[in-house]
């Protein structure tokens, strides 16, 4: 996590939080978590923040449904005022490593869909979370979109490093 943010892709950074407040008079800002993993923060030695590059963190600690970080070099309200909005984000590799069988949503959206016989069906858009398993939106070829429900017995493989899931369609379930 020793790299300079100018030579990281934007594409290798994934976004944990949001920076949506000065707290206090000594440079701390007000996160909004956006992981599963807020505990993560915690243990946080750096992290990059949108066009700033990767800053030191001198402290972190939760409050309410908040965690509070330092940023080294940020030692006043406005200093920590100009962070406001900004994103924070940790290089891929980062990630906190999820069991067999489960994906980050970002892994999932951009996969190509095949069938079981191999036919191309389209591309992962979207992942909609409306309850009991996530929905993958795929925009077909002709444009339209076709909702995979996330259960095993319709996906049936998925090859995160080569782009691609296996699905069996409802229709053609016994």
């Amino acid at each position: 996590m020793l790299l300079f943010a100018a030579n990281m892709p934007q594409n290798d950074l994934i976004t944990i939080g949001k920076i949506v407040a000065p707290h206090g008079v000594r440079g701390d800002v007000r996160i909004l978590p956006l992981t599963d993993f807020p505990d993560r923060f915690l243990s946080l030695k750096a992290a990059f923040i949108d066009d700033l590059g990767q800053l030191e963190l001198e402290s972190a600690k939760q409050h309410k449904k908040f965690v509070l970080l330092k940023f080294a070099g940020f030692n006043s309200m406005n200093d920590a005022e100009r962070l406001r909005g900004k994103l924070i984000k940790i290089e891929r590799k980062d990630v906190v490593k999820l069991p067999e069988g489960k994906y980050y949503i970002f892994d999932i959206i951009g996969l190509n869909v095949f069938t079981e016989d191999g036919e191309l069906l389209g591309i992962i858009t979207d992942v909609l979370q409306p309850g009991s398993n996530d929905v993958y939106v795929v925009k077909l070829q002709d444009k339209k979109e076709l909702l995979i429900p996330a259960i095993k017995e319709v996906v049936k493989k998925v090859d995160i490093a080569n782009k691609q899931m296996i699905v069996k369609l409802q229709e053609e379930m016994d």
